[in-house]
């Protein structure tokens, strides 16, 4: 599983827990239930050192434990944090990271598709606050979006889910994916000159098909996720 040649913002998981669900999330024998169980467990790797790279340790006040004992609280910041799945797929990475925050965090959805003849991203869907609420409302943005797709292949998804985030105001983005290409992970983290953005992924394929699939890939997530194959 090469990794040459990616830009210095793709951090690819090295660790071997992860490494092995990977190879049973490629199997054609895992079922629904499995596929869904494995995406689950890689997003909670990919969490932990996503998030690890942002989030700093912080004292908020004092408690008390069961023995009476006083320690300092600590928490994780900053908190102004939001998790943005791409529709479908991306949903079966949320409670991933919303098991690691330790503060509730909102989760705002975009539709994506990939258009079969230009592989080009159509939006169709797209619930961020910027759409129902004034800016000078102070829900306009966040200090941290988490991109969440499961595949990036073209990169065209990722590169289009990032531009939408930047218009939304975002300064500072992560794109976690549990597989890509080498082509779209290049891609995803050179939007805006890689300004702000970091790319956490599970494993990296080299070749990318002329239908916009992965190989050897883990086929059509989507509809192994949801049962929709030959839909």
């Amino acid at each position: 599983m090469s990794t040459t040649a990616l830009p210095p913002n793709v951090t690819v998981s090295d660790h071997p827990c992860l490494r092995a669900k990977l190879s049973q999330l490629r199997s054609a024998t895992a079922t629904a239930k499995q596929v869904r169980a494995l995406v689950k467990e890689i997003s909670l790797i990919l969490a932990c050192d996503a998030l690890k790279s942002v989030l700093t340790i912080v004292e908020e006040g004092t408690d008390v434990t069961p023995l009476g004992a006083s320690f300092a609280v600590e928490t994780a910041a900053p908190k102004r944090i939001a998790l943005v799945p791409i529709l479908r797929s991306g949903l079966a990475m949320v409670e991933a990271f919303e098991t690691i925050l330790p503060d509730n965090v909102p989760v705002h959805h975009l539709g994506l598709y990939r258009e079969k003849i230009t592989l080009q991203p159509v939006e169709y869907y797209n619930n961020l606050p910027t759409r129902v609420t004034p800016a000078s409302s102070g829900l306009d943005s966040c200090d941290i979006a988490i991109i969440l797709d499961p595949v990036v292949a073209t990169g065209g998804t990722a590169e289009a889910a990032i531009q939408t985030l930047r218009e939304w105001g975002v300064g500072k983005i992560i794109v976690v994916s549990v597989l890509g290409s080498h082509q779209g992970l290049r891609r995803a983290a050179t939007e805006s000159n890689g300004e702000g953005i970091h790319v956490f992924v599970g494993g990296v394929d080299q070749e990318l098909g002329n239908k916009g699939m992965i190989y050897p890939g883990v086929g059509d997530i989507g509809d192994r996720l949801f049962l929709t194959i030959g839909k």
